[in-house]
């Protein structure tokens, strides 16, 4: 991902940033904080992109996936849980209690949902489903991802003059960050397998 970044520039920013709130677990932890790295010359040598303009496209980006998979939900999550509830691990008891959830606190979870590493990738999910209104949903998303983008792209820059180490940390912790994802996916698995099975047995 540093390379793809390193060597696509902007490109690759809007095209990971994209991806990662389109529910594709990127980790824009990484995405963020080498592109603002790249706003420096300690990476390769001269400035290749400028900071203003990497959380303005990081912003853009987030938005978009986050739009993306905002009207595939509305448009379509109860109709897949129809079809396929029972292999997505999904029931109408989960989609009429998150509709509850927004209709009450939707504000606050998609503001804050959108500041939080692996809940940000998936948060417009819920937000789709339970029809939260666009405009309002939209206006979260920047505030959110911006705040976001910004955090991480100024780190990013701040650790320019200590780059190499900093991107040695990097590569050093991707495996661990990986074996946590992955445990947690199987964990979060686990606990919808039962949670479905008890629903269909009552």
């Amino acid at each position: 991902m540093e390379s793809f970044v390193q060597n696509y520039g902007y490109f690759a920013l809007i095209v990971l940033s994209i991806a990662s709130s389109a529910c594709i677990p990127i980790p824009s932890e990484i995405t963020f904080v080498v592109a603002g790295a790249l706003c420096t010359t300690a990476v390769t040598g001269h400035v290749q992109m400028t900071l203003w303009a990497v959380i303005v496209i990081g912003t853009l980006g987030s938005l978009i996936g986050s739009q993306i998979a905002y009207e595939v939900a509305r448009s379509a999550g109860r109709t897949i849980v129809d079809r396929w509830g029972k292999w997505i691990l999904l029931t109408h008891k989960d989609l009429d209690s998150s509709e509850r959830w927004f209709e009450k606190y939707g504000s606050a979870t998609v503001l804050i949902g959108r500041v939080l590493p692996v809940v940000r990738s998936f948060i417009s999910v819920p937000a789709g489903i339970a029809e939260m209104n666009r405009a309002r949903f939209a206006a979260l998303t920047v505030i959110g991802s911006a705040a976001w983008v910004t955090i991480l792209s100024v780190l990013g820059y701040a650790a320019g003059s200590n780059w190499h180490h900093v991107s040695r940390d990097f590569h050093d912790a991707q495996t661990p960050i990986i074996i946590v994802i992955v445990l947690l996916i199987a964990v979060g698995f686990w606990h919808r397998v039962r949670t479905v099975r008890r629903h269909n047995a009552s």
